[in-house]
């Protein structure tokens, strides 16, 4: 057997209506489109939303306010009092980190580190974003914040 040979399971496939192509092919004159009319045209019927005349739904309600940037970053706020409860003394605090805590759920999620909260464990802290108060404390309880932040 070769490629050439492959055919469609017999009865699977149909031709193809050829309408509007004369009196013989059954389908001919007005292409099974009836007599005259709004439907029986060219680009004929109506629009999507049309409601038969009245006011359709999207006219009818209110338009919210404002804009919505889709390219804003939404980070994850993680305070420093969480990673002091969590992480010992030495340990680096990122992404990876963070998942296999608990404390994100996904290790690619932009995280920014904030101050509420105090930390007295020195941790090497490596996020997204954090806070000039999260870092005065971090770096106070002896602890170094790295890049990318």
């Amino acid at each position: 057997m070769e490629i050439k040979d492959l055919k469609p399971a017999e009865g699977s496939t149909h031709r193809k209506k050829r309408v509007g192509r004369g009196p013989a092919s059954g389908k001919g004159k007005t292409a099974g489109r009836g007599m005259n009319g709004q439907k029986s045209r060219a680009g004929g019927g109506k629009g999507a939303g049309f409601e038969g005349g009245q006011t359709p739904l999207a006219r009818r309600l209110p338009k919210l306010p404002g804009f919505r940037n889709p390219n804003r970053v939404e980070y994850i706020a993680v305070n420093v009092s969480r990673l002091d409860s969590k992480y010992e003394a030495g340990e680096t605090v990122d992404g990876d980190t963070l998942k296999a805590k608990g404390i994100i759920k996904h290790a690619t999620d932009p995280v920014k580190v904030l101050g509420d909260g105090e930390i007295t464990k020195a941790l090497t802290v490596k996020v997204d974003k954090i806070s000039a108060s999260a870092k005065a404390k971090i770096e106070a309880a002896g602890g170094k914040v790295e890049e990318p932040c």
